[in-house]
Formats: C-alpha cells, sequence, structure tokens
C-alpha cells in the first residue's frame, strides 16, 4: 500500500517556476515508478512525467519537454520543477506510482498506475 501526498501547488505569474513534492509512503519491499499528471477543467487527465525507480530512466509529455523536470530521492520523494511556466498549464497536478518488478520500468498512462495523491492546483496567470 503507498500513500501519495502532492505540494507545492499555487499562484505564479508566467515564466516563472514551481517546484511541486510528492511524498510516498507505505513502501516497504516492492519498487515503484513514478509519475506526474495534470487535469485542466473539462479536460481529460494527461500524462506530463514519469520516472522510474532507479531514478535513471525518464520522459515527458512533448508539451513540457525542456521545461519540466521529474526527479526522486533517498527519502521517497519525488519532485517537479516546472519552469517557464504557461498559461495553459494551469491545471490540478496528480503524483501517481506504479510496482514494478523493473527497477528501468515507467509508465505514461494513467490506468497504468495503482495509487493517486489527492492533486495540488497549480495556476499559471499572465
Amino acid at each position: 500500500q503507498v500513500t501519495l501526498v502532492e505540494s507545492g501547488g499555487g499562484l505564479v505569474q508566467a515564466g516563472g517556476s514551481l517546484r511541486l513534492s510528492c511524498a510516498a509512503s507505505g513502501r516497504t519491499f516492492t519498487m515503484y515508478a513514478m509519475g506526474w499528471f495534470r487535469q485542466a477543467p473539462g479536460k481529460e487527465r494527461e500524462f506530463v512525467a514519469a520516472i522510474s525507480w532507479s531514478g535513471s530512466n525518464t520522459y515527458y509529455a512533448d508539451s513540457v519537454k525542456g521545461r519540466f523536470t521529474i526527479s526522486r530521492d533517498i527519502k521517497n520523494m519525488v519532485y517537479l520543477q516546472m519552469n517557464s511556466l504557461k498559461v495553459e498549464d494551469t491545471a490540478v497536478y496528480y503524483c501517481a506510482a506504479r510496482q514494478t518488478v523493473d527497477m528501468t520500468d515507467y509508465f505514461h498512462f494513467p490506468t497504468d498506475y495503482n495509487y493517486w495523491g489527492q492533486g495540488t492546483q497549480v495556476t499559471v496567470f499572465s
């Protein structure tokens, strides 16, 4: 069982930066790939970024590539550094986890993930 709690969302001017954090707890003897998704009002939840358990494999949606960076640390924390934010980045951002037996696995689809955080609102204004 994994519990995920996001933090770091807020209101930011276009061109600015935010760093989202995801605290993962409850993991013991299994490995988890992690991902970030976002959902804007009236839109489907979309993939943003993913990272393998090892931290060495990352993947980004084309819309955020070059601006966002996903990372993890040794304290079961996952981060999404968001730079050069655009108004269209406005959404609720969700952290997600997927059990895996391969430390290099990562996943791109919401249905691939087993656990989800509550979401944190990111609002970008011009």
